[in-house]
């Protein structure tokens, strides 16, 4: 089979496309004729040298396609089915993948929406379990419109979360669309979430004001420094979660969500009747030929995509 992969670290010129022997699940495991695989800032950082150290490394975590071999006690899918997920290392795109973590696709969706969906439905459900986001929190989310942000957005107010995101003005229709009260970031952003919630939000079950100056909650997507006014706005650093700031985390006490330390794996099974009953939608933003991966990247790099870039494999 083909896989994305590169031997190098440098720039998107170093991805490569090879032969390598075909993948099998073990117990547990799917393997899928991958259809479509999703890109995700985190490729470009494993190819910057940012992450792992070790060469050569393929490329890629979540894919759709259709399965086409099982492993040993798989009982809830069969060949012939079509899912989405993760897979159990690396080596999501390519011609084929094994699944350690799935779910059936979503009858509404294509394979390429499908393929948008899992790392920023875990992601975003990692952070708002992390927050305790739920009914009459109100949340800043900080970079609203991409992926993880818009998905974070309707999640939120899925939970009946009162829900503010920032974004460029070019994008506030669009958060509007999601069920969030969009603002402007910036200089004066404290000031305009204090403007949208002043007197906070009076759904305590006590009646008391839960954000009498600001927000309950706020998670930071985008990073660009704003750690100090989102604590500000929460009342306190355990208030605040980031995806995007590690140092600023370190340095103010707020959590840094990732990964390793506990992924929102049942999000995968929850997301398809949201997405039936018109409560969810991650929007593809661009997909590639599987030979235009360099291309992919260098899209992803130059930022300002609203939605996910997606590689069409099969």
């Amino acid at each position: 089979m083909k896989v994305a992969r590169f031997a190098e670290f440098g720039g998107p010129e170093v991805l490569e496309l090879v032969d390598l022997p075909d993948p099998h699940p073990g117990p547990g495991q799917i393997r899928i004729a991958v259809r479509a695989a999703g890109v995700n800032p985190s490729d470009w950082k494993k190819r910057r040298g940012l992450m792992d150290e070790g060469l050569p490394q393929a490329m890629g975590y979540e894919a759709a396609g259709v399965v086409d071999e099982l492993g040993d006690g798989v009982t809830d899918v069969a060949v012939g089915d079509r899912v989405f997920g993760f897979t159990a290392e690396e080596g999501a795109q390519a011609e084929l993948a094994v699944l350690a973590h799935y779910a059936p696709i979503p009858p509404s969706l294509d394979f390429p929406g499908a393929a948008a969906l899992p790392a920023a439905v875990e992601t975003a459900t990692r952070a708002l379990d992390q927050l305790g986001v739920g009914s009459g929190s109100s949340l800043l989310v900080n970079g609203a419109s991409g992926s993880v942000g818009s998905a974070a957005v309707q999640l939120a107010v899925a939970r009946g979360a009162r829900v503010i995101g920032t974004a460029s003005p070019a994008n506030h229709d669009y958060l509007r669309s999601l069920g969030a009260e969009p603002v402007s970031y910036g200089e004066g952003l404290a000031e305009r979430v204090r403007a949208l919630a002043p007197d906070g939000v009076d759904l305590a079950p006590d009646g008391v004001d839960l954000a009498p100056d600001g927000v309950d909650l706020a998670l930071d997507v985008a990073g660009s420094d704003v750690l100090p006014e989102l604590i500000g706005l929460a009342g306190g650093p355990e208030h605040v979660v980031t995806l995007a700031d590690f140092a600023g985390a370190q340095k103010y006490g707020v959590t840094f969500s990732r990964g390793d330390s506990g992924r929102a794996l049942h999000a995968l099974a929850g997301i398809g009747g949201l997405i039936e009953a018109g409560r969810f939608s991650l929007p593809v933003a661009r997909t590639f030929p599987f030979a235009g991966i360099a291309e992919a990247h260098r899209v992803g790099e130059g930022g300002h995509v609203r939605g996910k870039l997606v590689l069409l494999v099969g």
